[in-house]
């Protein structure tokens, strides 16, 4: 199949899409085999021809996906004026010590905030699908161990966790955001 054809397969895909695709999925399309690298080329030429787009084409932590330029959102939020869910101060501080320090128990996080987590926050963050239990600390009861998970990362935009913004940041912007 020719470059250019398997590049509007792709592009079709990706716009129809109501999650990221991965790699894998994308390469299923094709009768023939796609190497990654040929796959890999073809994602990053649709990136760049949609460079000067409202749309742009991004790499998520679960693969690939279309999505509106930042810049736009404020007019594209007038036709669902719907309010985000906001969320507590003690929520934001549990999700940040988790995504930051990973993997944590619920007594590391305690232990860190200086207060009782509260079993709603962690349930939360559960149903939200932005932390998952990774495993069990070896020691007597083993606790849980949470963890981000690639809907947390999807969500945010990133990549990998290591995309986060420095700590000291995420504390001035929770300071910011509770002096109002």
């Amino acid at each position: 199949m020719e470059a250019g054809l398997v590049k509007k397969v792709l592009e079709a895909a990706l716009l129809a899409a109501r999650e990221p695709m991965t790699p894998l999925e994308l390469r299923k399309m094709f009768d023939e085999d796609l190497s990654t690298d040929v796959l890999r080329k073809l994602l990053d030429e649709l990136r760049e021809e949609w460079a000067e787009r409202s749309v742009e084409l991004i790499q998520l932590a679960s693969g690939w996906r279309f999505r509106t330029r930042a810049e736009f959102l404020p007019y594209l939020e007038r036709l669902n004026p719907e309010k985000p869910p906001r969320y507590s101060r003690a929520m934001l501080e549990t999700l940040a010590i988790i995504a930051y320090r990973q993997p944590v128990t619920r007594g590391d996080i305690e232990e860190i905030r200086g207060v009782a987590v509260n079993t709603n926050v962690i349930k939360t963050l559960e149903e939200r699908g932005w932390i998952d239990v990774v495993g069990h600390r070896e020691t007597p009861g083993r606790p849980a161990l949470f963890a981000t998970t690639k809907q947390f990362l999807d969500d945010l935009g990133l990549r990998s966790v290591s995309e986060l913004p420095p700590l000291e940041q995420i504390s001035q912007t929770l300071e910011l955001n509770y002096e109002k």
